[in-house]
């Protein structure tokens, strides 16, 4: 007898709108809304800018860590819904949209931003800065990935 295994949709236009959310929030994030916030405690000077090769080394990995984030998270939010294992009918998208994102926040990379804190003594606010950025951008994608399956 072989094994169940779930049936896996990748939808590669979802992953794309995904790493687009992800550069249009942090560049909100980190612009307008909490920048100089985010530049104080990265003791930034205020008025330090990026070289252009640094900045698009930036976006390259930003764009790449975006990228392997909803590809990822595709996967893991599809293993949760019964009908991939053809046992059952699923929640509704939201429900995998929000638990995704949030569980894969939760396990994953507020534990990775503990070590700001612990390891690289950041203040809490840039840890919460940078917590609720990943929590909105998580939630965008899951979302995204949930209803566009």
């Amino acid at each position: 007898m072989q094994p169940i295994q779930p049936v896996i949709h990748v939808n590669y236009l979802a992953i794309l709108l995904c790493v687009v959310s992800f550069m249009v929030l942090g560049f909100l994030w980190y612009g307008p809304f909490f920048g100089r916030a985010w530049k104080k405690e990265m003791g930034v000077p205020e008025d330090c800018t990026s070289e252009p090769k640094q900045m698009t080394r930036s976006m390259g990995l930003m764009i790449v860590g975006s990228f392997l984030t909803s590809f990822v998270l595709t996967h893991n939010m599809q293993a949760w819904m019964p009908s991939r294992w053809h046992v059952g009918a699923d929640a509704p998208a939201y429900v995998y949209g929000f638990f995704g994102g949030f569980f894969t926040w939760l396990g994953f990379y507020v534990p990775m931003l503990f070590g700001l804190v612990s390891w690289e003594n950041k203040s809490w606010k840039l840890f919460w800065i940078n917590a609720a950025y990943y929590f909105v951008a998580l939630q965008a994608a899951g979302m995204i990935l949930s209803f566009l399956r």
